[in-house]
């Protein structure tokens, strides 16, 4: 159901190019752009939770043995700062449909596209890479993977920083991204590297706004 209309939007992005490496390209850029309002939600809930971070951190000291006072305490602190405990996952969740078809069609592009001039398309050679129907074993995977080491720890908080096991996540998952890159089509991959560099910059261009002011004392 969503992967077919993302198939519709690459086929008439080829149809408007005639490369299909800089389709994928053009896709990725429209596809974030789409996303955008969803991702500004999710970067200001993070941002407004690493605001409450060192509240929080005094409520848990001061009441680290009566945990009914400490949950009323942070429910007390999650308004007095509007924030949802589940408002920088939800967008996320909401995104997670769209990702899954961006993946099937990218992965499997002719299965999702009915235009049969788009399968010479998938066979296409970009700059080095000769076929984006194959895998390409190095170069694009180890792009990859620093584009979202970088991309990961870009989007990170200064609660999340701290967090051993956040840590972790951020020195293994790129790990994995350049090991399944090398068997992934090389228009996935594509379509990663520019999604991970699209997300650097909006980190940069997205200004910080909803966050709440902290008082001066």
């Amino acid at each position: 159901m969503i992967a077919k209309p993302l198939g519709m939007l690459l086929n008439f992005l080829y149809g408007l190019i005639g490369n299909y490496g800089i389709s994928i390209i053009f896709f990725t850029i429209i596809v974030k752009l789409l996303l955008l309002p969803l991702t500004f939600q999710q970067l200001k809930q993070t941002k407004m939770m690493a605001d409450m971070q060192p509240k929080l951190k005094e409520l848990q000291n001061k009441y680290k043995n009566d945990k009914e006072t400490l949950n009323v305490k942070t429910m007390e602190l999650y308004k007095e700062y509007k924030v949802n405990p589940l408002g920088g996952c939800l967008p996320l969740l909401i995104q997670m449909p769209i990702i899954f078809g961006l993946f099937a069609v990218l992965r499997e592009p002719i299965k999702h596209i009915a235009d049969p001039n788009f399968v010479q398309a998938v066979n296409e050679s970009f700059l080095w890479i000769p076929n984006l129907s194959e895998p390409d074993k190095i170069i694009l995977p180890v792009l990859a993977g620093i584009t979202t080491y970088f991309s990961m720890n870009t989007a990170s908080n200064p609660g999340a920083a701290q967090n051993p096991s956040m840590k972790m996540m951020n020195t293994i998952f790129p790990v994995m991204i350049l090991w399944w890159g090398r068997s992934f089509p090389a228009g996935l991959t594509l379509y990663w590297v520019v999604s991970n560099l699209f997300q650097m910059a909006q980190q940069y261009v997205i200004p910080k706004a909803g966050t709440p002011k902290e008082e001066s004392n």
